[in-house]
């Protein structure tokens, strides 16, 4: 039975009448589940005494530290209100080193000298709780032999309920420290980082004569992901075991003809995002776009803008819902960087942007950009931080899947560089040149026809090949991988941002001391540093060979693999203002320099074994039995040509096996070694690659033993 028919009988038993077995029930409108599952304000009103809530709420809202008074009312209401919903366990959510979440699940009964079991939760269990510390990557944090460390209880993002068939789990979001207090996870950065831009952003605008109590980061990330056929998925060890192809000939079709871009999405694929989507409304996450991306069985899911820290939180759980619910459709979701060579790796786009408490936007320009002062301001300090600290945003968003990624099939090029637009960019200009920067009025596209309405014409074209472009009222951070927490990348431009805002606030403070105007005291300020800064700011092809020389000019960085990027991470600029700002001690930034190579070379490690073990053990054998297949068959020229090929493939697995040894490799300097994992041990990959890719398009079909992209790719 061929692998075509065998995937179609599988396809029929996905469900008699077309649907899944396990689908939801959709009689029940979004809006009236959204949030069912989440400890939200409004169930914390209800559930809550009210001074308890007053009190928590006005927490919160200023950013001040819990009293930990409050935490056994709280945590009363939350057992309640869980075990109603189902739950008899509770877990403390965490995101380690990993990139992932971590959990350990606790029952809320206990046994009684009776023989019963009684359900209790106190407020020390809802605020802290003790994992152990050294079995997560910690740099050197912490020793083998040293286990202790803490979650700690994080009320700026809601509690939750995961459903399961057997029941359901409360999940409380916390920060994970060690036992010496440093930091070994991705939210207590951020949450410091958000702190620090806040504490930033307040003293500015005072300077524009605005007393906000409190600035807020917003995060909305664009995920994109594949959607495969999960038979192909386990006759893929490679796929099972890496998360990637480390195989695969480009099939005839794939995305040339722009045909599946925003198409028709299949149905099975609707019916997973319909389920997907009413699992993530349940949770609170505010879900807005869903649609076909540009490479066969690629997709895209986006939420509203939310508060950065939940905004993580949401994104980690996306993750998880989308790979949890496609299997129940039959289905894998694929959320590495580049599972198929030769078309559209997935990134997450990071939509970024600063707002007060008041509601107020700090990045949207108006109508008239060139005289909102204020825009132009924080604007002027996102393009200094960029420039400044350009090392270390492409070090945030490294990892062996985004080396394959960035610069190919229109993911943006590894050199970062700034896109704002034409408008932008001449208010910009005229203010570096001194003179009045004036905006263009408003038009619109006539579209030739009465029928269709006059659009607004924006005042700039978007340039996708850029990795960190200005999209009207944020910055898109394009340059996240698909398979990457938001955590590090948002800490970062959070820190960054505030050193900038810092920076321009100190020069206008001491202008406007002087008694000049607002407006006389801050334009040279925005002029010396765009005109320090402008280098940064590119809008036009990032893929081209010209941008790339006239990159080098100016003198931007093109850290093109992991091992160039997370020096970065530990630069004498990236400690400064990490420590300055209290985001990341010395050692902590260490740690996780520490830790990102190691899991670099691992991985690369991982995947040079899982090359040579299919190469030898599957691929090799099915190209020499072709081979004795077409000398029965008297094709002694056929033969021939396999056999070169076989001899290369027998060379090239040999070299592979041979570098990829221990005893091959530095292993005194972990720098070192990842680049020589880089520069010789995927080099070494990649040749074996080239080879089986040539034999599976002679190898007989019926011989080859990996189903191939023309089958993964366009089999819904």
């Amino acid at each position: 039975m061929s692998r075509i028919r065998q995937h179609n009988v599988l396809a029929a038993q996905w469900a008699p009448d077309g649907t899944s077995l396990g689908a939801p029930d959709l009689t029940v409108p979004d809006n009236q589940i959204f949030g069912q599952n989440v400890f939200s304000a409004a169930v914390q009103r209800q559930r809550l005494p009210k001074d308890v809530y007053k009190k928590l709420s006005q927490t919160l809202a200023k950013g001040e530290a819990l009293d930990t008074s409050l935490a056994d009312s709280v945590a009363l209401a939350m057992k309640e209100w869980a075990m109603e919903k189902g739950a008899t366990h509770y877990a403390h959510v965490f995101q380690p080193l990993t990139g992932l979440t971590a959990e350990k699940h606790d029952s809320f009964y206990a046994p009684t000298d009776e023989g019963t079991a009684l359900a209790s939760f106190s407020g020390k269990e809802l605020i802290q709780a003790e994992p152990d510390a050294s079995s997560f990557p910690t740099g050197g944090i912490r020793a083998t032999f040293e286990a202790r460390g803490y979650t700690a209880w994080d009320p700026t993002s809601p509690a939750f309920i995961l459903e399961n068939p057997n029941g359901a789990l409360l999940c409380i979001p916390t920060a994970f420290v060690s036992w010496t207090g440093e930091a070994l996870d991705g939210k207590i950065p951020l949450l410091r980082s958000m702190d620090a831009l806040s504490k930033s952003a307040t003293r500015a605008l005072k300077l524009f004569g605005k007393g906000v109590d409190r600035v807020f980061t917003t995060v909305g990330p664009e995920q994109e992901y594949f959607l495969i056929d999960e038979q192909y998925y386990f006759e893929r060890p490679d796929l099972l075991t890496t998360g990637r192809t480390l195989f695969g000939a480009k099939p005839p079709k794939g995305h040339e003809l722009d045909d599946h871009y925003f198409g028709s999405i299949p149905e099975r694929v609707l019916a997973f995002m319909l389920e997907s989507e009413r699992e993530l409304a349940k949770l609170g996450i505010p879900i807005k776009t869903r649609h076909n991306e540009v490479a066969p069985a690629q997709y895209e899911i986006a939420p509203i803008f939310e508060n950065s820290n939940v905004g993580s939180d949401h994104q980690q759980l996306t993750m998880q819902i989308l790979q949890n619910v496609a299997r129940k459709y039959g289905l894998v979701a694929l959320l590495h960087e580049k599972p198929f060579a030769g078309v559209n790796g997935s990134g997450k786009h990071n939509n970024w942007s600063m707002g007060t408490d008041e509601g107020e936007n700090l990045l949207e320009p108006g109508s008239t950009p060139g005289e909102n002062l204020q825009f132009l301001f924080f604007c002027t300090a996102v393009i200094q931080a960029v420039n400044k600290h350009q090392g270390l945003l492409r070090a945030s968003i490294a990892s062996p899947g985004q080396d394959h990624r960035l610069g190919a099939n229109e993911a943006p090029p590894a050199i970062i560089s700034i896109f704002l637009g034409a408008e932008l960019e001449k208010v910009f200009g005229a203010i570096e040149q001194g003179e009045a920067a004036h905006s263009t009025p408003e038009s619109f596209l006539g579209l030739g026809t009465p029928v269709l309405p006059p659009l607004p014409l924006h005042g700039g074209d978007r340039n996708r090949t850029s990795p960190f472009a200005f999209t009207g009222n944020k910055f898109e951070f394009r340059a996240l991988g698909s398979s990457m927490s938001l955590a590090l990348p948002n800490t970062v431009l959070n820190t960054i941002v505030a050193e900038a805002i810092d920076y321009l606030a100190e020069e206008l403070e001491t202008a406007l001391a002087s008694g000049r105007s607002l407006e006389d005291a801050l334009r040279p300020i925005i002029q010396r540093s765009y005109a320090g800064n402008k280098q940064v700011v590119f809008g036009g092809d990032g893929y081209s060979e010209e941008w790339h020389a006239e990159a080098q000019r100016r003198g931007l960085l093109n850290l093109r693999a992991t091992p160039d990027a997370l020096p970065y991470l530990i630069s004498d600029d990236t400690i400064t203002a990490f420590s300055n700002y209290g985001v990341l001690s010395e050692r902590e930034l260490h740690a996780r320099y520490d830790v990102f190579l190691e899991q670099y070379i691992t991985k690369l490690n991982i995947e040079a074994e899982t090359t040579a073990d299919i190469a030898r053990t599957m691929l090799l054998p099915a190209a020499v039995r072709y081979k004795a297949e077409l000398l029965m068959a008297e094709e002694p020229e056929l033969a021939s040509d396999l056999g070169e090929l076989i001899t290369d493939f027998v060379e090239v697995i040999r070299a592979l096996e041979q570098v990829n040894l221990k005893e091959s490799q530095p292993e005194d300097d972990t720098l070192k070694h990842a680049r020589f994992m880089h520069d010789s041990v995927f080099a070494a990959m990649s040749e074996v690659r080239r080879v089986a890719d040539a034999l599976e398009k002679v190898v007989a079909d019926d011989l080859w033993p990996l189903p191939k992209y023309s089958e993964i790719l366009f089999i819904k």
